[in-house]
């Protein structure tokens, strides 16, 4: 039994000071608010500062985005000419350099308190489309990436068969997204399974990459599975919807029988008071992700109207322009202020519910997002003595905190997280560093020359940090079954 004694805990009926939790296996067996840090029972325990939250959820993630922060930004431009960068960086990955990539994309949200992700995964083949041995090796890199870093994911395996909502196929590096049919599709996600700390989902990218036709056979191979799909991100995926099936995509979504409690809308950006009135009536959660919304462009969705229409709310780093679920919770607030001029449309309560619970369960995991008896022991500690946090009260502090006010966070009962660092991967920045050393290189035609030894070295230096972080937490290797998971047919 471990004993941790949080001077402020997020319980489910609110804050609570001098709150002891015990944990076996895993789980919460005990949590007593307002015991004293001298009592007897909690002579033993880890004392934990500040304010402590339930795990935090990012239910939205693409992992090999993070690849463009602060190269994307230098210019002007729309979400299109965006796609065309983020193109170039899917074509440069495989499955060894995504591995290395994902593991410090992953203890980067470890950091920020994130002790689950929902991959919305669709970079699935090598060049041209040509299989992998492995034809799930790109998920594999994945789901060992997640297990290196400490955190739980749930892979959202994606379909995406055509590049317009016209059905015009797939071309240079989509190529690697697509799997032909649904059949082909749903045959590769059957050979992946889940592990202790991975499930496996499902996903729709969107009405342009999945043909109506689809839709309904996608719906019901996918039953009973948390399923997710973009949805009216761009006004101009609401026209070309319009134009050829003359309907909205909420619409199409409800008559394919894409709708209802398992189902997450990402985004919801652009729909009409009708899409709304069909998400919340269906119990169809949505996702919003704020900071990529903004850094895209997007437009401003109506938050407050979903939820209460009777769509769950969760949040989503997306394109890991920040990896923050405080900012993008305080985001969701300060977007409805911005396009109503009043303040006050969500509650601290709801927002952490939003980053917490809610998204834990629109990627299906059940008992979890909730520190109590029974759930599973994610503990995230936030100082409340930074620059940022110095003087708030701690039930608001998702109005004030910051990723890098996280400073212990437990996943599962294991210690991921100690004192702000990252216990397999102590230096997240140089990990990141080096991974995107070899996609920059990759994805520009630049190669560093033989006498630049820490670019000629990052490969072997990228495997020997996984390696590292491998054996500190027991998962797996880049090496799977046997052989590099890079392996093309």
């Amino acid at each position: 039994m471990t004993r941790y004694h949080c001077a402020h805990a997020w319980l489910p009926t609110g804050v609570e000071n001098d709150v002891l939790v015990e944990v076996v296996g895993g789980r919460f067996v005990a949590v007593r608010p307002r015991t004293p840090v001298d009592a007897p029972e909690a002579a033993d325990a880890v004392r934990l500062a500040g304010i402590t939250l339930p795990g935090l959820a990012n239910a939205h993630s693409h992992a090999f985005h993070r690849a463009l922060r602060g190269r994307t930004q230098r210019g002007r431009g729309t979400f299109w000419t965006w796609r065309e960068q983020m193109y170039a960086v899917a074509g440069a990955l495989d499955p060894d350099s995504y591995h290395a990539l994902a593991v410090a994309v992953y203890a980067e949200m470890a950091l920020a308190g994130i002790t689950c992700v929902g991959e919305f995964h669709y970079l699935h083949h090598g060049p041209g489309g040509v299989r992998y041995a492995d034809p799930n090796a790109m998920a594999e890199a994945l789901i060992a990436a997640a297990a290196d870093a400490g955190i739980r994911i749930t892979l959202l395996d994606t379909l995406y068969l055509t590049a317009g909502v016209d059905g015009r196929p797939l071309e240079g590096v989509q190529l690697r997204f697509g799997d032909g049919s649904v059949d082909a599709w749903s045959n590769r996600v059957d050979r992946l399974r889940g592990r202790p700390h991975a499930r496996i989902g499902a996903a729709a990218h969107s009405v342009r990459a999945v043909p109506a036709d689809a839709l309904a056979e996608f719906a019901a191979r996918t039953d009973g599975v948390p399923t997710h799909v973009h949805l009216s991100e761009q006004r101009a995926e609401n026209e070309a919807c319009l134009a050829v099936h003359g309907c909205t995509p909420t619409e199409l979504l409800a008559d394919r029988g894409l709708l209802g409690s398992r189902i997450t809308a990402v985004h919801a950006t652009h729909l009409t008071d009708a899409d709304r009135a069909d998400l919340g009536d269906s119990g169809t959660g949505v996702c919003f992700c704020p900071t990529t919304e903004r850094d895209l462009a997007d437009g401003i969705g109506h938050a407050r109207a979903l939820v209460d229409a009777g769509s769950p709310l969760s949040l989503g780093s997306d394109s890991q322009a920040v990896v923050d679920l405080f900012e993008e919770a305080r985001g969701v607030e300060m977007h409805e202020r911005l396009h109503t001029e009043h303040r006050g449309h969500f509650t601290a309560a709801e927002l952490i519910d939003a980053a917490t619970v809610a998204g834990h369960v629109a990627l299906g995991w059940s008992h979890s997002g909730t520190i109590a008896v029974g759930a599973r022991a994610d503990l995230v500690t936030v100082a409340l003595d930074s620059p940022r946090t110095a003087g708030c009260d701690p039930a608001a502090i998702g109005f004030a905190a910051t990723a890098a006010d996280v400073r212990h966070v437990v996943v599962d009962g294991r210690v991921v997280v100690r004192d702000g660092v990252h216990v397999a991967v102590p230096d997240v920045g140089s990990a990141l560093t080096r991974a995107l050393r070899v996609i920059s290189a990759e994805s520009t035609g630049y190669h560093a020359a033989p006498g630049d030894q820490a670019a000629a070295n990052t490969s072997s230096t990228a495997a020997d940090a996984n390696q590292e972080a491998g054996e500190t937490t027991g998962s797996v290797s880049p090496d799977v079954g046997g052989r590099r998971i890079g392996a093309v047919r």
